[in-house]
Order: C-alpha cells, then sequence, then structure tokens
C-alpha cells in the first residue's frame, strides 16, 4: 500500500498524512474545505521547518516528505489509491455519505479506513457494497507524535484484512493494536472513568479541578490531571466522545455525560482552543495553585485508579483485546504511566474492589458496579 488517500484535512488528517509521507507512502489529501487544505499544508511546512531546526530529520528529507503529499481539490483524484482514511468529523451520516461516493471512484481492491474515535465501525461499513474491505484505523492526537493506532475490524470486515493493515501500521512507525468493535475501541472506553469520574467529584464540590489533576499527578504520577487534558483535546470533543459511548451502550450508568461538562460546551469554554476551560489560558493568566490535602488527595486518587482498573478488568473479561494490547493501548494511547491490569495488581485487585463496594454503597448507582471479574483477579 504505496498510495494513500486522506479524506479531511483537519489536524489530524493532516497528521496521517504526514506519518505516511514520512514512511515513504505518496499521499493524496482532500477536504471538501479547500483553504482547509491550503492552510494544513502550509502549517505542515513549518512543522517540518522545526523538525529541521531541531535536527530531528534533515533538509532532505524535510523536502522528500512535502514532496509526497499532494493536496487533491476532488474526490476522484483518489482514484488510484491503494488506502484511504478518512478523518472528518464524528458525523455518522456525513461519514457514510462520503464512503458511497468514494466507493464509486476507487479500485474494488481499495482498502476503506475510518479514523473515528468511537462510532461503530459494522454501522460505517453496512450500507457499502463492499463492507469486507472497510476496516477501522484509529490514530491519536498528534497522530505523528503518538505511537499508538487501534486496528478495528467490523463483523463485516474481511477476516484477513486487520493483519494486514497491523503490519502497515507497523511498517509506518505506530504501535498497532487490534480491537474488537465496541464503543469507544480499547481506549476510549476503558478512559472515560479517568475524566467522568474526575468530573463528578467537582460537581459534587468534593474537591476542585486544580486539587482533582494535582492528586493524580502527585500519587499516580500522571503526566497530565483529567481537567488539563480536557482542555488540551477540547471539552466539546470529550463530551461528545462520552455521549456517543454512553448511547451506544444503551445507556449504561457508567458512563453517563457530565451535566458540568455539557454546560462548559454550551458556554463554549472548550479549553485551550477557545482560550477559557477549566483553566484560563488568556494572557497574563495564572493557574490556581490547588490546595493540598493528604487525605482528600487520597480519596480522589483512589476513586479514579479503582473506576479506570475495574473498567480494564471488564474490558478483559469481555475480550475486546489481549492482555498485552490492552496494556499497551492505555499508555501508547493517552500516556498513562502504569498498564491498568498491572496497576491493580500492584494496588491489589481486592482493595480496588473494596473502594467501588464502598461507593455503590454510599451511591447505590450502578456507575459502581464491579466487573464479575475483578474478584476473582
Amino acid at each position: 500500500m504505496n498510495r494513500i488517500g486522506i479524506i479531511g484535512s483537519g489536524t489530524m488528517g493532516i497528521g496521517i498524512a504526514q506519518v505516511a509521507a514520512t514512511s515513504g507512502c505518496e499521499v493524496f489529501l482532500y477536504d471538501a474545505n479547500a483553504a482547509q487544505t491550503e492552510k494544513s499544508v502550509l502549517n505542515l511546512q513549518k512543522t517540518l521547518d522545526k523538525l529541521v531546526g531541531k535536527e530531528k530529520i534533515s533538509l532532505e528529507k524535510s523536502e522528500e516528505i512535502f514532496k509526497r503529499i499532494k493536496a487533491c481539490s476532488n474526490l476522484s483524484d483518489l482514484k488510484d489509491c491503494d488506502l484511504v482514511i478518512e478523518a472528518i468529523i464524528e458525523n455518522k451520516e456525513i461519514k457514510t455519505g462520503v464512503f458511497k461516493k468514494l466507493e464509486d471512484i476507487v479500485s474494488e481492491d481499495c482498502v476503506i479506513g475510518s479514523n473515528t474515535s468511537s462510532i461503530s465501525i459494522t454501522s460505517l461499513s453496512a450500507e457499502l457494497t463492499k463492507p469486507e474491505r472497510f476496516i477501522g484505523i484509529h490514530f491519536f492526537n498528534p497522530a505523528p507524535l503518538m505511537p499508538l493506532v487501534e486496528v478495528i475490524p467490523g463483523l463485516l470486515t474481511d477476516k484477513n484484512l486487520p493483519r494486514q493493515i497491523y503490519d502497515l501500521m507497523g511498517e509506518w512507525g505506530k504501535i498497532p493494536v487490534i480491537a474488537k468493535d465496541v464503543p469507544g475501541f480499547i481506549v476510549n472506553r476503558i478512559a472515560r472513568p479517568f475524566y467522568g469520574e474526575a468530573l463528578r467529584i467537582v460537581e459534587e464540590n468534593i474537591a476542585t479541578p486544580e486539587q482533582v489533576d494535582d492528586a493524580v499527578k502527585t500519587l499516580g504520577n500522571f503526566k497530565m490531571g483529567p481537567f488539563e487534558l480536557m482542555d488540551l483535546i477540547g471539552i466539546d470533543i470529550n463530551f461528545s466522545v462520552t455521549k456517543t459511548v454512553y448511547q451506544d451502550y444503551f445507556y449504561d450508568p457508567k458512563y453517563k455525560p457530565s451535566l458540568l461538562q455539557q454546560r462548559m460546551s454550551e458556554a463554549k469554554f472548550l479549553g485551550r482552543k477557545t482560550g477559557k476551560g477549566f483553566y484560563d489560558y488568556s494572557e497574563g493568566a495564572e493557574k490556581p495553585f490547588p490546595e493540598k490535602d493528604e487525605e482528600l488527595y487520597e480519596t480522589i486518587f483512589q476513586r479514579i485508579i479503582s473506576m479506570l482498573i475495574n473498567e480494564a478488568v471488564e474490558a478483559k473479561r469481555l475480550g475486546i483485546a489481549s492482555d498485552e494490547d490492552l496494556e499497551l493501548a492505555i499508555q501508547k494511547g493517552v500516556n498513562y504511566p502504569k498498564g491498568l491490569l498491572a496497576w491493580g495488581k500492584e494496588i491489589g485487585f481486592d482493595k480496588i474492589s473494596e473502594t467501588l463496594q464502598n461507593l455503590y454503597e454510599e451511591y447505590q448507582e450502578e456507575r459502581y458496579r464491579q466487573s464479575p471479574l475483578l474478584k476473582k483477579m
């Protein structure tokens, strides 16, 4: 697969294009918004110039990468591609509309992939004439830097295709994992409590966002706290993924979205991209210093880590991925300091079970129910 089409030239699309071009592929970049493509290509040139300046790549390599990416004005320009990866808005109807048009353009042998972070691969492929050549190829942002790629076959995907894409991602210098087609796949399913439980703690005035962030970084050695990370990702995007997972799991209380996050989205307090989220990013603004409280910090950390480990154990029980891939995905997809199954063993699964039981008795909510496998670990 040497001729790669990318549909969508936003941050993710141009990032995937850079990855493919760096590995020697010829890349055809298309976006319905030509101005967006032009802007992204200019930004890519600046990125490559910075890499040359930092001596991460040579000037010759930079020029090669840039020349391999061809901006396209029509979807038909992707007709000779071996693989096309879609990276547009997280909207099923819009995506399937593009795929139907694409099928009339590309060859029968062309593989069609989606970078969706949470929409069912089976549902996206169901209306295609050749659903067997469709697969999920989920990169993480920023694509050139984040090593993980989730490879997700749907029920209709050809059984040999996942390994083919898995090997291709390895050739591209990525760390691939194969996941079942479940809502959120591996990372966006297992990581939901990192945000959800943090939001619950703040909603109930148990702690402030800066205290929650400080607690998980201090006690868990996380690089970023949940509120810092939501501000970086975009509160609206994080909220949208949570809603999708919640709806696709038939409104399971474990994944219930946060009213606080909804209000933040409505107010357009979306994080770094709007200058204000849970923190203020305007010029001269100072980040609040958390009021440290050892006992409170321990409570915060135990709640969040217990929910995360329980979710990882449930993913193991359901066979969403192999144990190795579950651990890899969390460490390489969201930079957790340890795999959650290993972390559970370290803390003690009995302690995790006790924490969840206490929360269940306090709240009487299904969100705190334990995986049937947890007590057997």
